[in-house]
């Protein structure tokens, strides 16, 4: 598959193409002919136009690839090689929704041949390609596994609005269902990744890998949270502790925050779903998962609470909230943890608008049923930074004290104003 893949005797498909897929196509396009795929019509458009739809990439970085975009399944047929990279969300119960894994797994089971090769990076819980995957390709291609078609598992790493870790620079876990698909896969991954191709010893140890990548943050994280809560009812600021515990060479840098996003908030439940099926409580990583997903509600209280401690009338109160995506200098907002700082205010009667420079207003008013503001309104009692967006890291005090009333309150979650705050009402996490 490999040797034919590099003679363009067969093309590459990949199956999504939003923050993970699409550059993971454009860079095979300059090896290998590939096949971009996507159900979104509009989307497709889009990229044949040079546009990535998530603002990620330039219409450079379409340069130069040998590549089609299509949401047409007949044009899958003329591929060998299908790498899916689809989302793999939870739902409002915080279970795992692979709908659009299995969705995806049906498109690529109508059209797979004979000696074909399906490998998946979506993130999943262990077992999840060969229980939930590799039956509906049979199902659909009327083929046999490992007798006609070959599946393995690479998952991604790609970090969305980081230029300096990519596709290239990252070290690629790859896997296969035989030690030849193994090596067929890998060296496929090889054309496109500088850094090296790891290999896993199976399937399964290549999900767990990416599974756990994500959830020893998350539980590190929630560490630093619940530790943020202790100091501030000592009255200490955190990010003081965290800098002078940082001068040990061995201390973990982590910070407090929102844990939001497609990955960090979401990996570790598809983790516990699994040990609940095999019929255990996973307790460090749930007590992790409950301390970050409360984060919101926290600041929440605690803006409230900062308002009424200045003899304000809550219910007269006008917040801003400075940024809206799950972080930085990304217009990504799936699974964007400051609506709960929105929402717990809001239950408050206070009034509440949100500006972002990178988020677009309809996806938000759709996601969320929150309309985003423009630019802010007149003047406000607190003043969020959210999310630390180049354009807010770039504010003084000067700027903020032109978006307050009398006695305004600035709270920074990511303790980024901390040295440039003299005069104003200041609390971070």
């Amino acid at each position: 598959m490999y040797d034919k893949l590099v003679k363009k005797e067969a093309t590459l498909a990949v199956i999504g193409l939003g923050y993970v897929g699409l550059p993971i196509a454009l860079e095979f396009a300059r090896k290998i002919k590939v096949i971009g795929f996507d159900i979104n019509q509009k989307r497709v458009d889009m990229m044949r136009s040079n546009v990535d739809p998530s603002n990620e990439l330039t219409a450079s970085d379409f340069e130069g690839c040998d590549i089609s975009f299509t949401a047409d399944l007949e044009d899958l047929k003329a591929a060998n090689f299908y790498i899916v990279a689809v989302p793999t969300p939870i739902d409002a119960s915080n279970e795992p929704d692979i709908r659009p894994l299995v969705g995806a797994s049906t498109t690529v089971g109508k059209v797979l041949k004979k000696g074909d090769y399906v490998v998946y990076e979506s993130t999943v819980y262990p077992g999840c390609t060969e229980e939930d995957c590799i039956p509906v390709l049979e199902q659909m291609s009327g083929l046999k596994w490992k007798e006609d078609f070959n599946v393995g598992y690479s998952p991604e790493r790609i970090n969305p609005g980081d230029k300096v870790h990519t596709l290239a620079t990252i070290v690629k876990v790859s896997s296969g269902d035989t030690p030849e698909s193994a090596e067929e896969i890998a060296k496929t991954y090889e054309l496109v990744v500088d850094a090296g191709v790891h290999r896993a010893a199976s399937i399964k140890v290549a999900e767990a890998a990416k599974i756990i990548e994500n959830t020893q943050r998350d539980v590190n994280i929630a560490l630093i949270n619940e530790l943020s809560i202790i100091f501030n009812r000592m009255d200490i600021n955190t990010y003081e502790v965290l800098e002078a515990a940082g001068t040990k060479w061995n201390f973990l840098k982590f910070f407090p925050g929102l844990v939001g996003g497609h990955c960090i908030g979401v990996d570790p439940y598809y983790l516990t779903h699994k040990a609940q099926k095999l019929g255990y409580h996973a307790k460090i990583i749930n007590s992790g998962r409950y301390v970050n997903d409360s984060m919101g509600f926290y600041v929440g209280k605690q803006t409230v609470k900062k308002i009424l401690a200045k003899g304000k009338s809550i219910i007269d109160s006008r917040i801003l909230v400075m940024g809206a995506t799950f972080k930085e200098d990304v217009s990504d907002i799936r699974n964007s943890r400051v609506i709960d700082v929105v929402k717990e205010i809001e239950s408050f009667s206070c009034k509440v608008e949100i500006v972002d420079p990178h988020a677009d207003k309809e996806e938000y008013a759709h996601e969320y049923g929150h309309e985003l503001v423009d630019a802010p309104t007149g003047k406000y009692d607190a003043v969020i930074v959210a999310v630390n967006h180049a354009e807010y890291v770039a504010m003084s005090e000067a700027d903020f004290k032109n978006l307050m009333t009398d006695k305004g309150i600035l709270v920074d979650l990511k303790g980024i104003f901390r040295d440039k705050i003299k005069d104003l009402d200041y609390w971070s996490l």
